[in-house]
């Protein structure tokens, strides 16, 4: 069973592959003192119009607590600002302060350069698969 399991089950698999590639985004980003997840999350704030804490939520396949606990280093970095809503007091928007703009700004080469290397490791057909493929389970 633990064979089968090891080499069928796309759950493992996954997360085998998410991890590899966070640790790999993970180091290339820490000179910049930044994570995957981080970056990540910087990118769905880069925005003309702040958005609502839910839709950044959703966007990051994230609960609204996880999203607010991993806004929280941010915060205090000074790079993320969140506001109440004047349309709706109940909700949050979420937006870069111009240092987090800059360090955005800074991080967008170490991941396009990253991410290209991933890129070159496949062939043309395997990279749209495997987007296909992941669009299709999330």
């Amino acid at each position: 069973m633990t064979h089968a399991v090891r080499d069928t089950c796309l759950c493992l698999q996954t997360q085998r592959a998410a991890r590899a590639l966070a640790r790999r985004f993970d180091e290339a980003l820490s000179p910049l003192a930044l994570t995957s997840g981080q970056f990540s999350l910087l990118v769905s704030l880069s925005r003309p119009v702040p958005p609502p804490l839910g839709a950044v939520a959703a966007l990051l396949a994230m609960d609204r607590t996880t999203l607010t606990a991993n806004l929280k280093p941010l915060q205090r970095r000074g790079l993320v600002k969140v506001a109440v809503d004047r349309t709706d007091r109940r909700s949050r928007l979420l937006m870069l302060t111009a240092a987090g703009k800059t360090l955005l700004r800074k991080a967008l080469p170490v991941w396009r350069k990253t991410h290209g290397e991933l890129d070159r490791a496949l062939s043309a057909v395997q990279r749209d698969q495997l987007r296909a493929g992941l669009l299709a389970l999330a």
